[in-house]
């Protein structure tokens, strides 16, 4: 389990995320410290990180936890599902989620952000929850808006990772 303090602030969060890639270059280095940043500010999370679309799959990209699934389908999956429909998907209970990829066994609710760039779907940002139920709409606002952020930020470069 991560972090116990409460949820973050997320308008802080955004700013530091701001402050934190606004001068770098690099998409990897930025990817993997977004990660980082939200995995280390939320609390009862157990894995947190991006899969990146290449052509009609996604693959892992940056993320922190245990090792995970490398490669999900558009349309498969929480992840997937956000990829294809291009919308936030909030699960309070992954065991009742048809077509559930269990990457890890402890994970019960989750959150997954679809990461829109230059007007393409990039990838999607996943958070998972040994919790069910855990994350709440203020949860899912907030993520949403610092994934907006990221991606704005992504725009000034060539490619994602």
């Amino acid at each position: 389990m991560r972090n116990e303090m409460s949820d973050p602030d997320y308008t802080l969060l955004d700013s530091q995320l701001r402050a934190l890639l606004v001068d770098e270059e690099d998409a990897l280095a930025s990817a993997s410290n977004f990660v980082a940043l939200l995995y280390n500010a939320m609390k009862d999370v157990n894995w947190l990180g991006i899969y990146v679309l290449r052509n009609d799959e996604l693959v892992l990209g940056p993320f922190q936890g245990k090792p995970a699934c490398v490669h999900i389908p558009v349309g498969v999956g929480v992840c997937g599902t956000a990829a294809a429909t291009l919308q936030t998907q909030r699960v309070a209970d992954v065991h009742v989620f048809s077509g559930h990829i269990a990457c890890d066994p402890d994970s019960r609710s989750e959150v997954v952000v679809p990461l829109i760039s230059n007007g393409q779907l990039i990838g999607v940002l996943d958070i998972d929850s040994p919790t069910p139920d855990r994350f709440t709409a203020e949860d899912q606002e907030g993520v949403e808006k610092i994934c907006a952020s990221f991606c704005e930020l992504q725009n000034a470069r060539a490619s994602f990772i």
